[in-house]
């Protein structure tokens, strides 16, 4: 299970000090932003190949989970999109519970209706969206195998 290569620790200092409490008390801490639980989320970098680690909101409906490329609603997509755009097979870290997944962009009414949860789960996302005129995007992360 999981990614295998080399881990580049990202260039945040709070995203590194997140991720690396967050794993070594296996999501007992460094588990919420804004209050809110989140999950990690590890890939492998588009250009690197580096694997990279990113803590995201935790937006999950009967097992599949959706992660957002808000990055706040700025004007581009965070680095992680493209990531997951180029190499799709990924691993989810809820907690203690550790599991492979492959993400896939959302469209249509899948996308529509998985931004609806997104937004239940965390509503600052509804803001982002106002902040931005791209649209923000949404990978589903389903479970492999």
């Amino acid at each position: 299970m999981g990614l295998s290569g080399q881990y580049e620790a990202s260039s945040s200092e709070w995203v590194r000090n997140q991720v690396e409490l967050y794993e070594r008390t296996n999501g007992a801490e460094g588990n919420e932003i804004m209050g809110l639980p989140v999950i990690i989320v590890t890939n492998r970098g588009a250009k690197s190949g580096m694997i990279r680690k990113t803590p995201l909101m935790r937006v999950e409906h009967e097992g599949n989970y959706v992660a957002v490329a808000s990055k706040g609603g700025a004007a581009d997509h965070p680095v992680w999109y493209f990531n997951l755009l180029a190499n799709p097979v990924c691993e989810l870290r809820d907690g203690a519970t550790l599991s492979d997944r492959r993400a896939r962009l959302l469209e249509g009414d899948e996308r529509s209706e998985w931004w609806q949860r997104a937004v239940a789960a965390f509503p600052n996302y509804a803001d982002y969206q106002r902040n931005t005129e791209r649209e923000i995007p949404l990978f589903i992360l389903e479970p492999i195998g």
